[in-house]
């Protein structure tokens, strides 16, 4: 946003394009907008626009990553964790490619042979390994002597 502005104030100072650009690389480094960006931004500050906003985007908003979709697949995997993205999209009314997005963002889980499963172990649950480990261990020593 501030970037719109400084440039919208280099084009009132009838700079030029590359000018403009060239100020804006010097001035912020790193953050810059893209080349194609400040030539967007300049073209339509040239033709008098007044606004940095953007225009709201036509179509509609996306409603299906709400609170209460993250709720309902949270549920529906802890019921059953063999469900397929597809079940979970026909279940809930949500796009399977939502469904695979919450499943990765909110839980954290992917798909593993027909199953959701968490992608990392928790400290308690890599205890929990350990120590069947160390009890299969001792098993299979018992049952050798």
């Amino acid at each position: 946003m501030e970037q719109r502005v400084n440039l919208k104030f280099l084009v009132k100072l009838l700079k030029t394009f590359t000018e403009a650009y060239a100020m804006l690389k010097k001035v912020y480094a790193n953050e810059y907008l893209s080349r194609t960006r400040v030539f967007e931004w300049f073209k339509r500050f040239k033709e008098e626009r007044e606004t940095t906003e953007d225009h709201p985007c036509p179509g509609r908003p996306s409603t299906s990553k709400t609170d209460d979709n993250i709720e309902k697949i949270g549920k529906l995997i802890r019921e059953d964790r063999r469900r397929s993205m597809r079940g979970l999209a026909e279940i809930t009314g949500i796009d399977k490619e939502y469904v695979r997005q919450i499943l990765h963002e909110s839980f954290n889980v992917r798909k593993v042979c027909a199953k959701l499963v968490p992608k990392l172990l928790t400290p308690e649950q890599k205890e929990s390994r350990v120590n069947c480990a160390d009890i299969l261990n001792n098993i299979t020593l018992i049952q050798a002597c």
